[in-house]
């Protein structure tokens, strides 16, 4: 396939700066992983969404947890059926041939994917180094063995790779080694009219900067542990357009409605109330 059919120039609902875009489109053309770095709510995940959009490729997602290890992402084998059906008898299955009970895993899935996908490993930092690093000598290779029939698994077509990380523990420097990196940085409020203007192309100018001012005064408060990211600030402009009692003159004047939109912790919640209280 021509390789300008796999260029990325962003999505209908997610914007993106030069800088991404390129960083893209150039681990595409070495087929190395991108890992992308930032805090919660900058887009990273969402990125993998807008790319298999944009190039009409199938995303998969492999959501990394604390206790995971790399053959559940791999394949897995289901002796408990194997064994039932042994058992009872009742199957068109042939419990003799082991791989009726094979099933693939995210990765086995990108793998023997008949069409090219995206595959997103979010939350990497989740895992163990040793689940990391023996998952990224898969990666290069393309291939794993199913030890249980003997069978080595090679990729049809070389997926995607998205790596997201909130940074919560540090990865080891092989990993890092064999990624390109890209850290997302929270949008200022100039790229942040930008993303507000495709998620809502008709708003009010005066409410959006209103909107945009609140926002990041809000996220510069005290003790919050959890500021407000995009999503929740576009959450909040559907829940403020969607009220008809809603005045921006009142929420000029510090009136902030609907807090627990933009924060979801209780604390969070409390502490920016209290400190609201006490600017008005």
């Amino acid at each position: 396939m021509n390789e300008n059919n796999f260029v990325f120039r962003g999505a209908s609902k997610y914007v993106l700066d030069d800088e991404l875009a390129k960083i893209v489109n150039v681990s595409m053309a070495l087929e190395m992983p991108l890992l992308l770095k930032g805090e919660p709510g900058t887009g990273k995940t969402m990125l993998a969404h807008a790319i298999s959009e944009a190039l009409n490729m199938p995303l998969i997602i492999l959501n990394v947890k604390s206790s995971m290890k790399l053959v559940e992402a791999l394949y897995q084998y289901d002796t408990l059926t194997r064994l039932n059906d042994s058992r009872f008898g009742d199957s068109k299955r042939d419990v003799s041939n082991i791989g009726d009970y094979i099933r693939m895993g995210k990765i086995g899935q990108a793998f023997t994917a008949e069409a090219r996908t995206v595959l997103l490993i979010d939350e990497i930092d989740k895992a163990d180094t040793d689940f990391q690093d023996d998952m990224l000598d898969v990666l290069d290779q393309m291939q794993f063995d199913i030890i249980e029939v003997d069978k080595t698994v090679t990729a049809l077509n070389r997926p995607v790779i998205i790596i997201t990380s909130n940074a919560k523990k540090d990865l080891s420097d092989p990993f890092l080694g064999r990624c390109n990196f890209h850290h997302i940085a929270f949008p200022d409020p100039d790229m942040m009219r930008l993303i507000l203007d495709v998620h809502f192309p008709n708003l009010n100018r005066e409410l959006t900067e209103v909107c945009i001012a609140t926002f990041y005064r809000l996220r510069e408060f005290t003790g919050i542990e959890k500021r407000p990211a995009t999503r929740e600030l576009i959450n909040w402009i559907r829940a403020v357009k969607a009220d008809p009692d809603f005045k921006v003159s009142s929420l000029k004047q510090g009136n902030v409605p609907y807090l627990g939109v933009l924060f979801k912790k209780s604390l969070d919640l409390e502490n920016a109330g209290r400190q609201l209280r006490m600017r008005t």
